[in-house]
């Protein structure tokens, strides 16, 4: 109860400084944070850019010993399909080029790496899910 205001409160704010669509999605990002967190993921990164700044992974984290790429899609309402249709190719691309980056980094084997998706659609209360694997 506390988190969920102290949540609204954090929103508010950013809703003044910024645009109401970054808005939205950093608060998507931080109840995907939460939410991974309880799955008993180790969240190691947000927002997380490689050396070449061209690629950008929402969220990076450990689950036991598999490196998981997040990328977190929220949507105000699913009038216009579910959130996670609009990951296409080319974020999949942006996503494959953080993950070498991060997985060479610390020496971790591409077969210990795996791309999750965690959809946030702000229904009272928020509606949160995870694909693993896509």
């Amino acid at each position: 109860m506390i988190l969920a205001a102290l949540d609204q409160l954090r929103h508010l704010k950013r809703r003044k400084l910024w645009t109401p669509t970054l808005a939205l999605g950093r608060r998507g990002e931080d109840l995907a944070h939460r939410y991974l967190h309880r799955q008993g993921y180790i969240v190691v990164a947000r927002n997380y850019r490689p050396a070449s700044g061209d690629a950008e992974a929402d969220i990076v984290a450990w689950d036991r010993d598999t490196l998981v790429i997040v990328e977190v899609k929220s949507r105000e309402h699913g009038e216009y399909g579910p959130p996670e249709r609009a990951i296409g190719p080319e974020k999949r691309a942006h996503m494959a080029r953080v993950a070498r980056e991060f997985a060479a980094r610390g020496s971790t084997p591409w077969d210990h790496v795996r791309f999750d998706v965690v959809t946030v659609l702000f229904t009272d209360p928020p509606e949160v899910h995870l694909y693993r694997g896509n």
